[in-house]
């Protein structure tokens, strides 16, 4: 038993960060000779979360940084060669570890940058090399690209609902799904459209700025609520936001008031309160009109209990006088969906005798996911504005037609007439080149302001939260074609 549960867990090397179907693959394609066979992979997403428009990709960084450690250590290997089968035999044997042991990465990985908006089906990630490398990365890339990718959605659609004036708080620590959820939801939401986080950790770890107030605790541990307020003052005289709810709420703001008199008498002034339960349209009205009437225009009203995009919406709608919103529960946990529910696909594997690919495809009775075989790229087409079009999906190991159309891969009637002016950027771009990473990343604040800048880029239509129009992608014709003929070559016929 591992006495250090927690400390112990994220060691040197977190190659055993994935499934063991991962493991017993590579060992089979290992012992099939096929471990080197050239393979392309995608991760993608098949539907938007949240039921809405769009989705902000994120955590290529996070993906990066793994890959580029990517190794098994020696008590990696140990554990392996510890597992045993049902029949008691070694799961592993020796020689597979010691290929384990001298394993390097070669693959080409090409990506969407941190911070564009995505749609279903568009490979956020593909992946191309050794089969067995290329598979052993399945697990990782999808617990990291999925829960930020989510989560920074999560935060762009609570930016919607807030409006750029607002700042936006994360404060989900306490309610995210352990350290190393809490510690990913802040970085997720900052890069997706938040402000600052509670979450000291990620402001070490990443650069977020930090706020925070105080807990109903405080005011409790004095003898009266003027007297709380006056202490914190004394400890932050610059920096101090009441929370002023925790007896009588317009009652707490009077109070809040009397000791701000007091710090402006001292040449300090009070940054804000804090609403944290209660009607807070109208609570926030109040106490704006008591803060406005007593001189104190510019002190802010944070408002906090279980706020996410549709109640802030509904409190903006109201009139709610709030100018800063600390989002916790519904941020941190992507409320209210669980997952993103990305994938990772096989769609492309070299020939035995290397003379060319096979395209390959995964069916499925439902056809939203029959995968897309070939080795992928995402192309967004722009208007006259420089805003985005539609996208179309295309098979880089294919020539191009001269006149490209676009088919609704759900709907073959329905399809767009490529222009040969129209203007477009290529999504995907290099990462790693036979392992060895070529791009630069940029900085978490850059990854923020491109998300922003991606998120503004859409239709109001695609951004709204019910009943979002659906954003044009389709697959260019010939792929479309040749996935209709693979389907059916794959697809059994049953008689009647």
């Amino acid at each position: 038993m591992n006495s250090a549960p927690l400390s112990g867990l994220y060691a040197p090397s977190l190659a055993l960060v994935t499934d063991l179907y991962q493991l017993t693959m590579a060992y089979g394609y290992w012992q099939q000779g096929m471990q080197d066979r050239e393979a392309v992979f995608h991760l993608y997403f098949r539907k938007a979360p949240f039921q809405g428009g769009y989705a902000v990709a994120a955590g290529l960084a996070l993906a990066v940084d793994w890959v580029e450690n990517l190794h098994f250590s020696e008590d990696d290997l140990a554990y392996l060669g510890s597992l045993r089968g049902s029949k008691g035999g070694v799961m592993f044997p020796a020689d597979f570890l010691e290929y384990l042991r001298g394993l390097k990465f070669t693959c080409d990985i090409d990506a969407v940058p941190e911070g564009t908006v995505v749609f279903g089906n568009e490979p956020i990630m593909r992946v191309r090399g050794p089969l067995l490398q290329a598979q052993l990365l399945e697990t990782a890339l999808l617990t990291l690209i999925n829960f930020q990718t989510l989560v920074a959605t999560k935060a762009a659609r609570i930016r919607e609902a807030a409006g750029p004036g607002d700042q936006i708080l994360e404060f989900g620590l306490r309610r995210a799904q352990g350290f190393d959820g809490g510690l990913g939801a802040s970085r997720a939401a900052f890069l997706g459209g938040g402000d600052a986080t509670s979450n000291l950790l990620a402001g070490q770890r990443y650069g977020i700025p930090v706020r925070g107030t105080h807990a109903h605790s405080w005011v409790q541990a004095f003898g009266d609520e003027t007297q709380a307020f006056s202490a914190y003052a004394q400890a932050f005289p610059d920096d101090s936001v009441f929370l002023v709810d925790t007896y009588d709420t317009i009652e707490g703001v009077r109070r809040a008031i009397h000791v701000a008199r007091e710090m402006r008498a001292n040449g300090h002034e009070l940054a804000g309160i804090r609403l944290d339960s209660g009607d807070l349209a109208y609570l926030s009205r109040e106490a704006r009109a008591v803060l406005d009437e007593a001189g104190f225009t510019e002190t802010r009203i944070v408002a906090s209990n279980d706020l996410e995009e549709n109640l802030i919406t509904s409190l903006k709608q109201q009139g709610a006088r709030i100018d800063t919103w600390g989002v916790g529960t519904q941020l941190v946990t992507a409320y209210n969906q669980a997952a993103l529910g990305g994938v990772y696909k096989l769609a492309a594997l070299r020939k035995a005798d290397d003379s060319g690919w096979d395209f390959t495809l995964k069916l499925s009775e439902q056809v939203a996911k029959t995968s897309i075989p070939g080795i992928l790229q995402v192309r967004r087409y722009l208007n006259e504005y420089g805003k985005p079009r539609a996208d179309m999906l295309y098979n880089t190991a294919e020539p191009l037609p001269d006149q490209l159309t676009m088919v609704d891969p759900l709907d073959a009637t329905r399809r767009l007439l490529v222009k040969p002016e129209t203007k477009f950027r290529e999504l995907l771009e290099p990462v790693f080149s036979k392992g060895q990473r070529v791009l630069e990343l940029p900085s978490l604040t850059e990854s923020r302001a491109h998300a922003q800048r991606e998120v503004q880029s859409l239709d109001p239509s695609i951004r709204r939260f019910l009943n979002p129009h659906t954003y044009p992608v389709g697959l260019e014709k010939t792929l479309y074609d040749y996935r209709t003929e693979l389907i059916l070559e794959k697809r059994p016929v049953r008689g009647a």
